[in-house]
């Protein structure tokens, strides 16, 4: 598969960020990076300081902005996600040919020879030589009264970022099947009180009944109606159809989690049966040009971990213009 690095050396001489090449669509820039989230602003990071004309586009509607503080982020711990956005901006400021365009999104995009045309959704148009989506994921929250509402305040999906903050509480997984199996075991990790709610029929094998029952989870299988918040604005129970209702602490769901933009796919990017993009190294997609970092990708999913994709793909694409632009 050809990759960007691979690319056939110009003969152009090399650019500087203020050196931009004018086209018949407008300026033609170094990169734009479509998403400012950890991956997204931490690769216009690095670009910006290799000198890199970088247009960065900001829906301004990050995955986890529901949640109240990000985890597991070294020196970082606890702050909210959209903190942790604005001091990436900021930190983007003492590098002029970074810059960011935000409130709006890619409608569509074009790839043309050794270079991209995009157009926003404010009617603007940016054409780039190389592209990076950052644009991440979507979780989808169950459908059940309660749990939008209660979203990122008792209702999450993901232990390894909320799990603490309510540990040896009265944990409930919500799902069912292998995939509810897995995760009632997971959350033992963080207390011995697990429920797995599977909301109907469990789907579980005899042996994973009892693989659970020996760990100490219950499972119940009344049909879930909903989630009832407490004091505090956070929630407070979980509430079933001819059961008892279930005090507890957090509820973790598990769902599936889309891409939150067609782009890859559009631009002709594989994906892998779990919907990730898949990548032939350094973040680079078999489409020459295209990079992704982030969420985008399959892996782990954590703000810290996308952040260091974002710094992998920028030196990656720092390299392939690089030498693009070798005599």
């Amino acid at each position: 598969m050809l990759r960007c690095q691979q690319r056939e050396r110009s003969t152009a001489a090399p650019r500087s960020p203020g050196d931009i090449v004018a086209t018949d669509s407008g300026e033609l820039h170094d990169v734009c990076i479509v998403g400012a989230g950890p991956a997204g602003l931490n690769a216009a990071l690095i670009l910006g300081r290799c000198r890199r004309d970088v247009v960065v586009i900001d829906s301004g509607k990050p995955r986890n902005g529901a949640s109240r503080a990000l985890h597991g982020f070294l020196s970082r711990d606890g702050t909210p996600p959209l903190e942790l956005r604005a001091l990436g901006r900021a930190e983007l400021e003492p590098y002029p040919s970074v810059q960011l365009r935000q409130n709006t999104a890619v409608v569509a995009a074009r790839r043309g020879e050794n270079r991209f045309d995009l157009t926003l959704a404010d009617g603007s148009t940016v054409a780039a030589r190389i592209l990076l989506l950052a644009t991440g994921r979507i979780d989808l929250v169950p459908e059940k009264p309660g749990f939008r509402e209660y979203y990122g305040l008792g209702v999450f999906h993901c232990p390894y970022c909320d799990g603490w903050e309510h540990r040896d509480e009265t944990l409930v997984a919500y799902s069912s099947g292998e995939t509810g199996h897995d995760l009632a075991l997971d959350l033992r990790v963080w207390s011995r009180d697990v429920v797995l709610c599977t909301d109907g029929p469990s789907g579980l094998t005899p042996a994973q009944l009892r693989k659970l029952a020996l760990n100490g989870v219950r499972v119940i299988e009344a049909p879930v109606v909903g989630a009832r918040g407490g004091t505090g604005g956070v929630i407070a129970s979980i509430v079933f159809e001819g059961h008892p209702e279930l005090s507890c602490g957090a509820i973790f769901f598990s769902s599936d989690c889309l891409q939150k933009s067609p782009l890859a796919e559009e631009l002709g990017c594989d994906l892998d049966d779990t919907g990730s993009v898949r990548c032939t190294g350094h973040a680079a997609t078999q489409v020459p040009g295209l990079y992704v970092a982030g969420n985008v990708r399959g892996g782990v999913h954590l703000a810290i971990v996308a952040a260091a994709e974002g710094a992998e793909a920028g030196m990656a694409i720092n390299n392939a213009l690089h030498e693009a632009d070798l005599k």
